[in-house]
């Protein structure tokens, strides 16, 4: 196959994902989850965010455009990404094992009535899934951004998006689309 003919195989599966996610259904989970995120900022209560490899770079990403700006000038929003601390993950890590890298700071920074949105193009990493587990006894909100089948998250957070592609490109391609959204509704909100 030449590069141009990948490039437009590429391109036309990145457009077959976004057909789907475009779908009223889908539509209706992501407003779904667009009035979740609004109620929790409202509330005063923040968004905890967790995912591995680009997954992470996305909790990050969405994190940082709820604390800082999406758009337009509003106030600030708590939203943290579990990502981040390089200390807490290694020490967590290297104490309990990389399974507990969330669910131990999940444990020590979600309060009742906050919101956990993991990342798994899978549904199945066990880091995310126990973060998710840690905050349902705790009283949080739960919103897997997942692919393939759902996996495990499909089944435990209160709003799945399951996107339905097996290529973790064009799942993350999604992910970061839904993000925005709930961005532009964040900015909205103010």
């Amino acid at each position: 196959m030449d590069i141009q003919n990948s490039i437009l195989t590429q391109m036309q599966e990145h457009q077959e994902v976004i057909k789907t996610v475009s779908s009223p259904a889908f539509v209706d989970q992501i407003t779904a989850v667009c009035e979740l995120v609004a109620d929790t900022l409202k509330k005063g209560n923040k968004i905890l965010l967790f995912g591995n490899g680009g997954s992470a770079a996305d909790a990050q990403h969405i994190a940082a455009e709820f604390s800082g700006r999406f758009v337009k000038e509003r106030r600030a929003y708590p939203a943290i990404a579990l990502t981040t601390d390089t200390s807490a993950l290694t020490a967590i890590g290297n104490d309990y094992g990389f399974n507990r890298v969330f669910s131990r700071q999940v444990e020590a920074l979600a309060v009742p009535g906050d919101l956990l949105i993991g990342i798994s193009t899978s549904g199945n990493s066990e880091n995310v899934v126990r973060a998710l587990l840690e905050g349902k006894q705790i009283g949080c909100s739960s919103v897997g951004f997942t692919g393939n089948n759902g996996g495990k998250m499909k089944e435990i957070c209160d709003i799945a998006l399951v996107v339905d592609s097996m290529v973790t490109a064009r799942i993350q391609e999604a992910h970061i689309l839904i993000g925005h959204i709930l961005c532009a509704h964040v900015d909205s909100i103010s």
